[in-house]
């Protein structure tokens, strides 16, 4: 092992360079008793009249030292040299978080801002959504989206652009008009009631009550508490707008039909929390909140970048000899 300043060069195969020293031990071996065995050639008498020929001494010597370095290439490709890089820390939560996104059809109300323009609800949601996928790094995130029923848009994954790209997709009254929140606590409660305790948690947001679904909210999340499913609520709309009325404007609560009640029972029931977002900034410190609440990293793991050098030797060895063999063929 040797040790540079951006990393380590080291050899996997240490023990293969005991054979390195082999042709220098054949070479200094006693040469074989040749006597005790012979050849007959009839015509021997012709061949002795023949003119000697042989390799010169320094040509032996050129010839010796470049089988040496091939030999010595080839048993440096057999040691398994690599370049060890730097250390490299890799953020990993373990934690599996489902996004429950209500699409009924009040979702469509405009009584939030983005940007200084009134826009729907869901877009707000997009919106805050986008920056909080990005900063779940080592997190499993799914996607479930409900109305008449729930949806599971996006299974658990690591892939983040595609969570990203199926949240732009989904629309308002894609899942029906009415609001199915046990359905949808239900759904994912199935698909992580497998998985350890203390990673699943499910980030679920609505702005009205439970009016559609087979599973009520509080059998749901009874069903929660069992499997340790941990559930933060969002309850998004704004306290107060002003429509046109036939006598001017009137001031009315577009929040009405939101079951705070219910939400803060899902949340207490089984450790979770519930938010209030009456605005695109509170939603925004609420999803932050909740990066706090569910740190990012509980451990890291380090890698090792690893490239392996074996080929570069091996592929001088090869070189040489091919060079090598091009001219002997060429002189002979």
């Amino acid at each position: 092992m040797i040790l540079f300043e951006n990393g380590v060069f080291e050899f996997i195969w240490l023990w293969v360079a005991w054979f390195w020293p082999l042709p220098l031990l054949f070479r200094v071996l006693p040469p074989v008793d040749r006597s005790i065995q012979a050849l007959r050639v009839p015509f021997f008498h012709r061949i002795s009249v023949l003119p000697k020929s042989g390799i010169s001494a320094g040509k032996n010597l050129k010839v010796l030292l470049l089988a040496g370095l091939v030999w010595s290439l080839i048993v440096l490709a057999a040691l398994r040299p690599q370049w060890v890089g730097d250390p490299v820390e890799l953020p990993v939560s373990g934690r599996s978080v489902m996004l429950a996104v209500d699409l009924s059809g009040s979702m469509k109300e405009t009584d939030l801002e983005l940007h200084g323009e009134s826009v729907t609800r869901l877009a707000v949601v997009k919106s805050v959504l986008r920056p909080f996928i990005d900063r779940r790094k080592g997190d499993r995130l799914g996607l479930i989206l409900f109305g008449d029923q729930a949806y599971l848009q996006t299974p658990l994954t690591f892939d983040r652009k595609t969570l990203r790209q199926m949240l732009e997709e989904s629309e308002l009254g894609l899942a029906g008009q009415r609001t199915a929140i046990g359905n949808a606590i239900g759904l994912a409660v199935k698909r992580m009631k497998d998985l350890p305790d203390k990673e699943k948690v499910l980030v679920l947001l609505t702005d009205g009550q439970n009016t559609a679904g087979e599973v009520t909210p509080e059998d749901a999340g009874r069903l929660a508490k069992e499997t340790g499913l941990r559930i933060h609520t969002i309850g998004i709309g704004a306290d107060e707008a002003w429509i046109r009325a036939f006598f001017g404007k009137q001031k009315i609560n577009p929040s009405a039909e939101l079951d705070e009640a219910m939400l803060k029972s899902l949340a207490s029931q089984t450790g979770g929390t519930y938010f209030r977002a009456r605005s695109t900034e509170e939603l925004e410190k609420i999803y932050a909140m909740i990066d706090k609440i569910e740190p990012l990293e509980i451990e890291k793991e380090v890698f090792r970048p690893r490239q392996a050098l074996f080929m570069w030797p091996l592929g001088f060895a090869v070189l040489i000899v091919g060079i090598w063999s091009a001219v002997l063929l060429i002189r002979n």
